[in-house]
């Protein structure tokens, strides 16, 4: 790979995605765009990037900075943080809910599997207060074609296999003739998706009681660490829960935020920076 593709490639990562690729990882990036490559018939990264210079696509340029984050998804991925937020967070909103309605965002959703393992476990949830409960699931990615993924909700069947029991799978998933599985209609009925950007602002998403965001500020530019942070916050309801995936550490990112004073691991929106930088 030449210098000048490694040079475009990075650059595309950070606007798109603010993902930072230092030149001593240069090879994360023939691995992370490998398939891409295949699937285009480019026979090297220098083509490709080529084709992005000379023939501009939006959606392919998404696609390809949304394959050098490197995030891979799978069902139940983070198992530790679903339970938490089944178990704990959920119900503490639920207090505090008038209308018994909650509202989940899963930012940074990849091709839709963590927000189905979500909305299984709510399911699952009978005798739970959160079994009465009205509860929208919300799954947002950069990639379009993740989107698309997540919107069918068919998956192969190495897919299922990373994280479904056989039960939540026959439960949950109807079976096709050409063995892939779909997720079934009623519980589609509770989790949509849409693209975004989370270097964007985000105007028509609402608030939510939780946000969640795994996997997805590891490896970006500080700065767009931040800016990422301040746009999740900016869509909490007051004393709401914003959680990063296990492992994953959201202390002194920004002052937008500060650790939850009701569930430990959590954070919520720090409304005194708020109103201090209003006056």
């Amino acid at each position: 790979m030449q210098e000048t593709t490694f040079n475009e490639l990075a650059d595309l990562a950070l606007r798109q995605s603010g993902q930072s690729i230092p030149a001593s990882k240069s090879y994360l990036m023939e691995a992370r765009l490998s398939t891409i490559a295949r699937r285009e018939n480019f026979a090297t990264l220098d083509d490709l990037v080529h084709c992005l210079k000379a023939r501009p696509n939006p959606r392919f340029e998404q696609e390809v900075a949304a394959a050098l984050t490197g995030k891979s998804t799978s069902f139940f991925g983070d198992r530790e943080l679903l339970d938490k937020i089944v178990g704990q967070a959920l119900p503490k909103r639920l207090e505090y809910s008038k209308t018994g309605r909650l509202r989940v965002w899963c930012a940074g959703v990849s091709t839709g599997q963590e927000a189905w393992s979500l909305a299984i476990l709510l399911r699952e949830a009978v005798g739970s207060p959160l079994a009465n409960a009205e509860i929208e699931i919300i799954g947002t990615d950069l990639s379009t074609l993740c989107i698309e993924t997540a919107k069918q909700g068919v998956y192969g069947h190495f897919d299922v296999q990373k994280g479904l029991s056989i039960h939540r799978l026959m439960t949950n998933f109807d079976r096709h003739d050409n063995g892939d599985w779909s997720v079934k209609p009623d519980l589609q009925k509770q989790v949509s998706f849409r693209r975004h950007n989370l270097l964007e602002p985000a105007r028509d998403l609402g608030q939510f009681d939780i946000v969640m965001c795994c996997n997805v500020l590891n490896g970006l530019a500080k700065g767009a660490q931040q800016q990422v942070v301040e746009t999740l916050s900016a869509h909490l309801l007051p004393d709401a829960f914003l959680f990063a995936g296990t492992g994953e550490d959201l202390q002194g990112i920004s002052p937008s935020i500060k650790p939850s004073r009701a569930l430990r691991g959590a954070f919520e929106r720090d409304i005194s920076v708020k109103k201090t930088e209003a006056a």
